[in-house]
Parts: C-alpha cells; sequence; structure tokens
C-alpha cells in the first residue's frame, strides 16, 4: 500500500512497481524530502555561491561562427541573478516552422527580413567640407522615403545633398542620420544561418522577441532568446521562471558544476513570487521585504529604518535577521518548534501545580468556624451571605456538601 502523503505523480509512476522496488522508491524518495524547519534559504544560497566561486570569466562561441558570442561563466550568472533588463550579449534561436525548416533559400529570406539596416548600411555619406555640404547617395527606394524628409534639393536621381551654414550642424545631421532604421527587426543586428541535421537555424545577435513571434513562418514553440525580461513581457511569469532557471543551469554545466536543480528553482521562486521578475538585492527581494529589520540589515539602514518610523510600520518579527537583532530565538530548525512532548515520555501526573487559592481556602475555614460554633444554623442563609464576589461557585458547592 501506498502511504497517503505521496504526491499522485510520484504516485502514478511506482504503482506498477513490484513491492521491494516500491519500497526502495518510497525510501529513497522520504530522504529526499526537506526536513522541517530546514534554512533551505541559507543552503540554497551556498549551494550556488560555493561554486560561483569557482567559476571562470569564459565566452562560448558556436562552431563556424566566431562574431556569435555567448556570455557564460561568472558574469552571466550574475546577470541572471540581478535580472539585468540589458543583457550584454542578448541572443536568439529561432526554428522555422515545418513545412519550411529544410528550406535554405526560405531561411534566407527571413534572414533577411530579421536583419536591421541602417542607412549607412546602403547608403554613400560625405560631408563636403569646402561647400559645407553632406552627399548622400543611395539606390534604395526605403532610403530615399527618409531622405526626402532632411532634403531639398536633388540632383542626378541617387544623390541627395543637405547643406547647413556650419560643419558642426552638417556632422550632427550625418549623426543623426547614421541611426534611422531602414527595414528590419529592432534589435537584431547579425543573423547566422546554421544547418543542424536536416533544418536550417536562425542564430543573431541582439534579441526582440515580441515582434520575431509576430512574423511568419517562424515556429514559435521552438524559438526562445537568453533575455529573460523578454521571455516574461512575451509569455508570463511562468515562463520567466522557468527561464532563469533553464539559464542558470546551462551557465553551471557548462563550468562542470553540479547543483541540485532544486536550490536554483528556489531562487527562481522567490524572484518572481510577486508576478514580477526581481532582482536577488536591495533594488529587488532584499529590499522589498515585510520587514523594516530585515530590510534595513541588507543595505541603507539609515533610509530603511527613517521611511518605516515615518510611515509607523510594525514589524510581525517573523524572519530570520530581525529576530538575531532583537536576540529572540529564530524561527529555524529547533526555534520553529514551541513545545513537543512525546506521549510515552510523559509523566503520570500532569506537568506542574496548580497555585493553591490561599482566599478560597481562609473562606472556607471561616465558614466551617461559624458552623461549629453556632447550635442552629440555617445554611441558606450561610450561603447568601458568604457567597459574594470571587469564588462564589466554588464556596457554594462546598457549603451544599455540608447541608447533605
Amino acid at each position: 500500500m501506498i502511504e497517503e502523503n505521496v504526491p499522485d505523480s510520484v504516485r502514478e509512476r511506482i504503482s506498477s512497481f513490484d513491492k521491494k522496488k516500491r519500497e526502495q522508491f518510497l525510501n529513497d524518495y522520504k530522504n529526499a524530502l526537506v526536513e522541517p524547519g530546514e534554512a533551505v534559504g541559507t543552503v540554497a544560497a551556498q549551494s550556488i555561491g560555493e561554486p560561483g566561486t569557482q567559476m571562470t570569466l569564459r565566452t562560448f562561441h558556436y562552431a563556424g561562427v566566431v562574431e556569435l558570442s555567448v556570455p557564460l561563466g561568472l558574469p552571466r550568472l550574475i546577470e541572471i541573478i540581478d535580472a539585468r533588463r540589458n543583457p550584454k550579449d542578448p541572443m536568439m534561436i529561432i526554428r522555422l516552422e515545418k513545412d519550411i525548416r529544410n528550406d535554405e533559400k526560405k531561411a534566407k529570406q527571413i534572414a533577411k527580413k530579421l536583419q536591421e539596416v541602417f542607412l549607412p548600411d546602403i547608403c554613400d555619406m560625405k560631408i563636403d567640407v569646402k561647400n559645407k555640404q553632406l552627399k548622400i547617395e543611395t539606390p534604395d527606394e526605403d532610403a530615399k522615403k527618409i531622405l526626402d524628409k532632411y532634403t531639398e534639393n536633388e540632383t542626378e536621381g541617387d544623390v541627395y545633398i543637405i547643406e547647413q551654414d556650419s560643419l558642426y550642424d552638417l556632422k550632427k545631421i550625418q549623426n543623426k542620420l547614421a541611426k534611422k532604421r531602414i527595414r528590419g527587426v529592432k534589435g537584431i543586428n547579425k543573423i547566422f544561418i546554421r544547418k543542424e541535421g536536416d533544418e536550417y537555424v536562425l542564430y543573431t545577435n541582439g534579441s526582440n522577441m515580441k515582434v520575431v513571434y509576430g512574423m511568419k513562418g517562424i515556429d514559435k514553440t521552438k524559438t526562445t532568446t537568453n533575455d529573460i525580461r523578454q521571455i516574461f513581457e512575451t509569455l508570463g511569469i511562468e515562463a520567466g521562471r522557468n527561464a532563469i532557471v533553464t539559464e542558470a543551469i546551462k551557465v553551471l554545466e557548462d563550468q562542470d558544476l553540479e547543483v541540485d536543480i532544486r536550490h536554483i528553482m528556489l531562487v527562481a521562486d522567490q524572484m518572481t513570487i510577486t508576478g514580477e521578475i526581481q532582482a536577488v538585492g536591495r533594488q529587488g527581494i532584499s529590499g522589498s521585504k515585510e520587514s523594516v529589520l530585515a530590510r534595513a540589515s541588507f543595505e541603507e539602514t539609515e533610509k530603511h529604518i527613517l521611511l518605516s518610523g515615518l510611515h509607523g510600520e510594525v514589524d510581525s518579527l517573523d524572519g530570520v535577521p530581525e529576530n538575531i537583532i532583537i536576540g529572540q530565538p529564530i524561527p529555524i530548525g529547533t526555534g520553529t518548534v514551541k513545545l513537543a512532548i512525546k506521549s510515552a515520555l510523559a509523566p503520570d501526573k500532569p506537568i506542574g501545580t496548580k497555585k493553591k487559592n490561599t482566599l478560597l481556602e481562609g473562606k472556607i475555614s471561616e465558614v466551617k468556624k461559624k458552623i461549629k460554633d453556632a447550635e442552629n444554623i440555617d445554611l441558606d442563609e450561610l450561603i447568601r451571605e458568604e457567597t459574594q464576589g470571587e469564588n462564589r461557585k466554588t464556596l457554594i458547592k462546598w457549603l451544599k456538601s455540608q447541608e447533605e
């Protein structure tokens, strides 16, 4: 019989096992569970931080594509944990739909649509210092549409001339025009086509997941990016969480470092618990804790204490740092348990003794004396006289027992 506390997913997997194998599996499963009160956050930090000290600053180059570099090692791990909005080397791996993934011509057409093209890429731009003119020559129709907005004079069809009073102004215009994108997807500046097996795969320098997902011919189920924030903004918080885990594991495995995936998953859960991706730092998780003392113990101590006092915040002292600060037991390990007694070891008599009620005992002694001294006494009258205020019920019970 499989124990009730085993999850359904585990129960289904082991239902077909023989008894011996099932028992072994259940024992291994129990041993893998975290003990109650375990400091899982500290263990996760140690398990990721210690291997991190052995990581090297490395850059991976895809075979046959020298220009396409993927950052690995410690810098990449820091990017992931810091949830950087602009990673150093963003890239995409774009896979094509089933009917065109084996067609090199189609792959090149899609690559041409994706790659950014700027004005200097298809124009010849020169400054004539003597005449204070910027001459631009281009046969491209898309470029001409942009140049028409900046020029009034046109000579010989493909040559545009911009005149200014100073060379400084001409240079400013030239720099501005150099940043004009003619076509392509913003952010994707280079594309490389690699043949993997029978299919053609596009690798990009730069990333723009939202726009790429909207293009025809792209297999959205297999196209991905190493920009975690773009994944979150396009596919949601669960996809962003999975991207954090996947990218972190990829970096560690590349360095031949083995870290249990549960530690990475715990960090990813904390980074995404609010529905947004937060960095592990003062601008993210550490700076947004509910506890005033926990925030102050990390960084910017004065700022957090002053602001919390200004807003009248109350610290419930539920976490580790705040309890250490005030000298209380921390809610970790044995600190999570208030009182535990094993029934087999418990004494027969109740623990402790009930405090004697000396006032009640004195009253009973007084009543006893009255009964003894009096020859004939009306107990009902005595009860009314002596049972006012505290201990009334107990005294009535005792007096009635005397009457019987």
